[in-house]
């Protein structure tokens, strides 16, 4: 079970109240679950995803760990220009979609 990541900006306080009963706040914002599965992680961004379609205000990320991807990592974002992870010559990037 992989380590995932979500951050916060600018968003209601119901957010904060949903991640801190399934993850850390470790700072303002910034959620860390060091062993969550993905049927957790599926379902804790679902909850996300339908409320900040309903609330339409502020930005999310999630991050985890995934070892078909590039670099390893998997992202899903809300409210931000939707972004990727690239490698380029063995240096990650992150590159606007």
């Amino acid at each position: 079970m992989p380590l995932t990541i979500v951050v916060t900006r600018d968003v209601e306080a119901r957010y904060r109240g949903f991640l801190t009963s399934v993850m850390l706040e470790i700072s303002a914002g910034v959620y860390v679950a060091p062993d969550m599965s993905a049927g957790v992680r599926a379902r804790v961004w679902e909850v996300l995803r339908d409320w900040w379609e309903m609330l339409g205000r502020g930005a999310i990320v999630m991050v985890w760990r995934d070892g078909g991807a590039v670099g390893h990592l998997s992202m899903e974002h809300l409210g931000d220009p939707p972004k990727e992870i690239v490698d380029a010559d063995g240096i990650l990037l992150v590159k606007r979609k």
